[in-house]
């Protein structure tokens, strides 16, 4: 229906009927392999992200955000379905079992919006046919054109990012999922992390702070069957263990970021130029966690902090301006988003998502209740000596682990022992602790199937 030009008062009280509200785009920023403390904005001293800085003070910035399993292409199935691994049925790379239609790219291209994916999918064979703008690649961060040039892969997720924007239909409403591939590195390539030629002068002449717990005694920490055949342990060696090398190969991973955040920001200035930046919700966050050499250990995987905590901003134009540059402290998981996008849209949320629309926390007038734990999950690649399964229930106060092949138990206080060096499973002191947390991890768990 055409707007009419009418008088005030019969304006205002048909204005909803007449001239619904234009539909909120969407971009999700997605990076991969970036904990949540490689931000300026969450108190890192040394790497440089200005414009994500920018944007949490736009933005409510989550302190408290994790995923549900640290891995590329499980936590990517979770994003995209708002379920649980146990649920949507990937547990490694391969396509999840959700039908498409329950995801939000399926149901926001259903109901109108040009929908776009640039960058890494890792969930199986790319689904082309489902996106009306698909660029689909990972794995390494110099690429082979069909020219014949190499480009880094952070400015081919930039150029495409930018395409799609300038180019899309701009009589829809729009999706656009950036999925970068770094800080990932290029893990059969001895640099591990190869940022473009621009960026070496950054960090060149800092010394990055090792972490407290980057030491031979965390390693011995660990439960029993960690050994040098561990993949975490394995790439340990390949980023970590001379400190020149850690010097080296964090300096890398900073760069790539940086180079990550420079793209985020040409994106939300493309959003602003054309005028659309305050019709869209803009998200930014990542695939998982990462070790920077904390208990011995590279990557991911475990259900450590370094692990499972990821970064998530969210600049949502309906955002009230008190709540503008505030943080929020609530757990919010990966499954949380795809709810959110759809509620921010209006759209059809289905029963089998899981997560919840994260929304309430900065649009409410008052606190809704929220989740106070979740359970992890994470299953075995290759072999329990490569990557073991891992589980646990995960609070703020404490954390159980369960590693279900080797039937072994951990038990931390987070409050006390943040770093997660000292076990309590065996403390007396800690043992109704424990039996409640037990039989709490058994009914979250059969919750997320």
């Amino acid at each position: 229906m055409k707007c009419l030009f009418a008088p005030a008062a019969i304006l205002l009280t048909a204005l909803s009927s007449l001239c619904p509200a234009k539909p909120m785009n969407v971009v999700l920023l997605y990076a991969d392999d970036w904990r949540h403390d490689t931000l300026g904005a969450a108190g890192n001293p040394i790497v440089l992200t200005p414009e994500l800085d920018a944007l949490a003070k736009e933005g409510v910035r989550f302190t408290e955000n994790c995923v549900t399993t640290a891995i590329c292409g499980v936590s990517r199935a979770s994003l995209f379905t708002g379920q649980w691994m146990s649920r949507h049925g990937n547990v490694s790379f391969k396509p999840f079992k959700t039908p498409w239609e329950e995801t939000y790219p399926g149901i926001l291209r259903d109901q109108g919006y040009y929908v776009g994916h640039v960058g890494k999918w890792h969930n199986g064979k790319h689904p082309t046919d489902k996106f009306d703008f698909g660029r689909f690649y990972h794995g390494r961060h110099w690429i082979d054109m069909p020219d014949g040039s190499k480009v880094h892969v952070t400015k081919r997720n930039e150029n495409d990012a930018l395409e799609f924007l300038t180019e899309r239909p701009k009589d829809q409403p729009f999706c656009l999922t950036l999925a970068f591939f770094a800080t990932h590195a290029e893990d059969h390539n001895p640099k591990q992390f190869l940022p473009q030629p621009e960026s070496m002068k950054l960090y060149e002449d800092l010394t990055i702070p090792v972490p407290i717990n980057a030491t031979e005694e965390s390693w011995q920490n660990l439960p029993d069957f960690f050994n040098e055949k561990n993949e975490g342990r394995n790439r340990w060696h390949w980023r970590f263990d001379t400190p020149e090398k850690f010097q080296s190969m964090m300096k890398n991973y900073y760069r790539l970021a940086t180079e990550v955040d420079t793209v985020c920001g040409l994106v939300l200035k493309e959003l602003e130029k054309q005028g659309v930046l305050d019709e869209t919700l803009v998200i930014f966050t990542t695939d998982n966690g990462y070790y920077h050499a904390e208990h011995g250990l590279a990557d991911k995987w475990y259900p450590h902090q370094e692990s499972i905590r990821v970064p998530l901003i969210i600049r949502d134009p309906r955002m009230p301006e008190e709540k503008r540059g505030t943080t929020n402290d609530d757990f919010t998981l990966n499954v949380d988003l795809a709810p959110t996008i759809l509620a921010a849209t209006d759209s059809h949320i289905p029963e089998t998502m899981q997560g919840q629309d994260i929304t309430p926390l900065y649009l409410a007038e008052t606190k809704p209740e929220w989740r106070t734990e979740f359970f992890y999950e994470h299953a075995t690649l290759q072999k329990a000596s490569f990557i073991p399964a891992s589980e646990a229930l995960v609070r703020k106060d404490f954390k159980y682990f369960y590693w279900p092949e080797q039937k072994v138990e951990q038990l931390f206080d987070i409050h006390a022992d943040p770093h997660e060096e000292n076990d309590l499973i065996n403390s007396a002191e800690h043992a109704e602790k424990l039996a409640e947390m037990r039989a709490q991890f058994a009914k979250l768990k059969a919750a997320a199937r």
